[in-house]
């Protein structure tokens, strides 16, 4: 999934403003300006599109956790990882502080299913026996459920 998306996901799902994610990004040590995050919420086709750096993008998912749950001075800095779709998954599981039964239960509810075990799997380190890539579909359908779940919670 390209980062963009993924911008445009977490935005809908906080409800913030395209100005409050250059302060998400921010908080997670990520350095962009207003003018380049309102290119990356544009669609691809539209003129001015401009695709998010992984750099970046990896930053704004460590500061989602810190906007979401607050910065912990105890614990060790996030990593910032270039981000697959199994590292978003992994930084919005601990951001909305979601447990595997979450998940599953979240993704029942958009009719897709998988098991707890594929579900461990992705959150395995890449290079583990056990590990599997996270799919494009799987990461969309988690953004939407993930979406339904936020909103649900607002009305």
């Amino acid at each position: 999934m390209i980062n963009n998306d993924v911008i445009r996901s977490v935005r809908f799902i906080l409800n913030v403003s395209e100005f409050k994610l250059v302060e998400i990004a921010m908080l997670g040590g990520g350095n962009t300006t207003q003018a380049k995050m309102n290119a990356y919420m544009k669609a691809e086709d539209e003129p001015g599109f401009e695709g998010c750096p992984q750099n970046l993008m990896a930053r704004f998912l460590n500061g989602v956790i810190i906007y979401k749950r607050g910065k912990d001075d105890s614990r060790p800095p996030l990593s910032p990882d270039l981000p697959t779709n199994n590292v978003v998954l992994k930084k919005l599981r601990v951001a909305f502080e979601l447990k595997d039964e979450d998940i599953l239960a979240m993704l029942e509810s958009v009719g897709f299913r998988i098991t707890k075990s594929e579900l461990s799997a992705l959150f395995r380190k890449e290079g583990h026996i056990n590990y599997r890539p996270c799919g494009d579909q799987l990461l969309r359908n988690f953004l939407k459920a993930l979406t339904n779940r936020e909103k649900s919670k607002t009305t």
